[in-house]
């Protein structure tokens, strides 16, 4: 991405259109979101799960 292209990402937010959008800057943003999307439903590899309290309990542990 070029250095006066790259301004214009500060204060873009992801929405749902930008998937259909070909510039570089939507793409980018669009596979940022889908990932941390991703991730986020997958949880952590050491697969532990944060009760309310603030205490971890491993999922061997359930």
């Amino acid at each position: 991405m070029r250095y006066d292209n790259s301004k214009k990402l500060a204060g873009k937010h992801y929405a749902h259109d930008m998937k259909q959008n070909d510039d570089e800057l939507s793409q980018g943003l669009s596979l940022t979101h889908e990932q941390v999307s991703d991730n986020y439903m997958e949880g952590t590899i050491d697969g532990v799960i944060e009760k309310e309290n603030g205490k971890s309990v491993p999922l061997k542990d359930l």
